[in-house]
């Protein structure tokens, strides 16, 4: 199976910190791979090496078919991102939001009005086009962002903590949207400290420390840890990493 990324032995280190530790994992095309760990675990640094924001000091990996050291202005071409913020301009329209991601994502002038339509009529909002992004609701301007980070049809997405702030039915209507992105082959990589989320995705990573303590479906992780739910896969994890410190 074709691979959106592949990472071996991924490090960085800060000075005498290791922020990630000798991380390896693929994932595959059209896969929802879901990043899960605590403030501190070292999610975001290694997320910042994926997008080709940061060098690693040592391993090697490729993120949507680019090499992470020698590629990386072409990784941030090929991926599409949705930060927790939703980086959208409040003040323009929500046309002229998608206009102006076209243009920076590269997308052909004469495929932008077609797209934007398409685009509207898949999430149900034709008759917003003109409204202010500061007037939409939380949900909508969760929404709208998703589908500004997919617009140009990257390989890969990366979502950090998208639903943060929204209502639980919200949620759910959101993660419609990133199975509909993964059945046309894009693959969805999601931060999120919703536990109930973690259920939703084909795979799952945990970082503890730097390093990626579990990795597997959730049913197996469940069966593996021999717990009803991923919340509690989490916290078995967290004791066992208190008690091998203490222990130290």
């Amino acid at each position: 199976m074709k691979k959106a990324i592949e990472v071996e032995n991924l490090t960085k280190r800060f000075g005498s910190f290791t922020a990630v530790n000798a991380i390896s994992f693929d994932v595959a095309q059209g896969e929802i791979f879901g990043f899960l760990g605590a403030n501190g675990a070292g999610k975001t640094t290694a997320m910042r090496m994926l997008c080709g924001l940061s060098r690693p000091t040592s391993g090697k990996g490729a993120v949507a078919g680019f090499d992470m050291i020698r590629q990386p202005e072409e990784i941030k071409r090929h991926i599409g991102y949705m930060s927790q913020r939703f980086s959208l301009y409040e003040d323009l329209a929500v046309w002229e939001n998608i206009r102006l991601f076209a243009g920076i994502y590269g997308v052909p002038e004469k495929e932008i009005a077609p797209r934007t339509d398409g685009m509207l009529a898949r999430i149900g909002f034709e008759s917003g086009r003109n409204t202010r992004v500061k007037e939409l609701p939380l949900g909508w301007k969760q929404k709208l962002s998703f589908a500004v980070a997919i617009f140009h049809e990257p390989k890969i997405v990366f979502l950090d903590e998208p639903t943060g702030g929204v209502d639980p039915l919200t949620r759910r209507r959101f993660w419609e949207m990133i199975y509909d992105a993964a059945d046309r082959g894009i693959s969805v990589f999601v931060t999120t400290h919703y536990m109930d989320e973690a259920e939703y995705c084909n795979r799952v990573s945990i970082m503890v420390d730097g390093r990626i303590d579990a990795l597997d479906t959730p049913k197996n992780l469940k069966q593996q840890f021999g717990v009803r739910s991923m919340d509690e896969v989490f916290h078995r994890l967290a004791r066992e990493n208190a008690l091998t410190s203490n222990a130290n």
